[in-house]
């Protein structure tokens, strides 16, 4: 079955950051690795501090620590600060706990994009590649920043959605949608022949009954049993469409349920047309239609007038 553009993306920016994981582990390994040498370094470098020929150079020997006042407090301060920083973007590669991070440090949380944990990597990994270091911190660092360049321009293309893309939570929670997702034409032809067959227990998942029944026989409604969340309330209209397309979600338009025009009224027979011109006795105003006073309209008979002859009106003699 081929994967869809949806999928592609979910796979490509987990692969990322189950690489981005592995680098900060080793990195985190290497300055431990680092930090244990260059106090070795140290203590045999004050073993032979009368020596004139160490004591003329700029770094302690096989260490990254300065030769200068309080040089080796600030090397531990440093490898300290490195190991802290690689402990907070683990975690915020892991999303544990992200509503610490959107809280009081947003920029490694949900509402922003992985443009800011490459800048971290980048600034991390220069860090430890300006000194001379052995190979295996020489590896490490350089994995990293090849890692936090992929993630800033990872964050250049998706922005704020990069995060939201590659959550497992949030691609469990649209794989149980209500509304199924359209994939090609073989997925819209399995939709619309399981709702021909009246299954939509396929497409509507619940833990009871698929559908509340509520009201009475003639006026019933059916409620879905599935919980509203914060994004919903579209309706049905033009947002609700909209919304629905972005998503990926499949619309099909429900079939007419009255008919578009009216059945014309019978035909009139030759002599009811010619009744009807002949009469000389006004019609009601509820029998008169706006059709009777146009010129050139065509009158027809009120239904209550069938089959009932044109009143004769005659003039009694004792009339005035």
């Amino acid at each position: 079955m081929p994967l869809n553009t949806r999928a592609i993306t979910f796979i490509g920016l987990n692969a990322v950051r189950l690489l981005s994981i592995v680098s900060l582990i080793l990195v985190f390994s290497s300055t431990i690795f680092v930090m244990v040498n260059n106090i070795k370094a140290v203590n045999a470098f004050e073993a032979h501090k009368g020596d004139i020929d160490m004591e003329n150079c700029d770094y302690i020997e096989n260490s990254t620590v300065p030769n200068q006042p309080a040089g080796v407090f600030w090397a531990v301060v440093a490898s300290l600060l490195i190991i802290f920083q690689t402990v907070i973007l683990f975690l915020s590669e892991i999303s544990w706990p992200m509503k610490f991070f959107d809280r009081y440090f947003p920029v490694l949380g949900s509402e922003f994009g992985l443009g800011a944990l490459g800048i971290f990597q980048s600034l991390i990994s220069t860090q430890i590649l300006s000194h001379h270091v052995d190979d295996f911190s020489l590896v490490s660092a350089f994995f990293l920043f090849v890692l936090g360049c992929i993630n800033m321009l990872l964050g250049l293309i998706f922005r704020t959605s990069a995060k939201p893309k590659r959550s497992i939570t949030s691609w469990r929670t649209e794989s149980k949608g209500v509304l199924p997702t359209h994939t090609g034409s073989s997925d819209t032809t399995k939709v619309e022949s399981s709702f021909a067959n009246n299954n939509p227990s396929k497409y509507f998942p619940s833990s009871g009954a698929n559908l509340q029944r509520g009201g009475s026989e003639h006026g019933s409604t059916y409620k879905s049993p599935l919980p509203l969340d914060e994004k919903s309330g579209y309706g049905f209209g033009t947002r609700g469409e909209k919304a629905a397309g972005l998503r990926g979600f499949l619309l099909k338009k429900p079939d007419e349920a009255l008919p578009r025009y009216m059945s014309p009224p019978p035909a009139l027979t030759r002599k009811d047309t010619r009744r009807s011109s002949n009469s000389s006795v006004e019609l009601p105003g509820h029998w008169r239609s706006d059709s009777q006073t146009s010129e050139g309209s065509r009158s027809y008979p009120s239904p209550s007038r069938e089959g009932r002859s044109t009143p004769q009106f005659k003039s009694s003699p004792t009339a005035i």
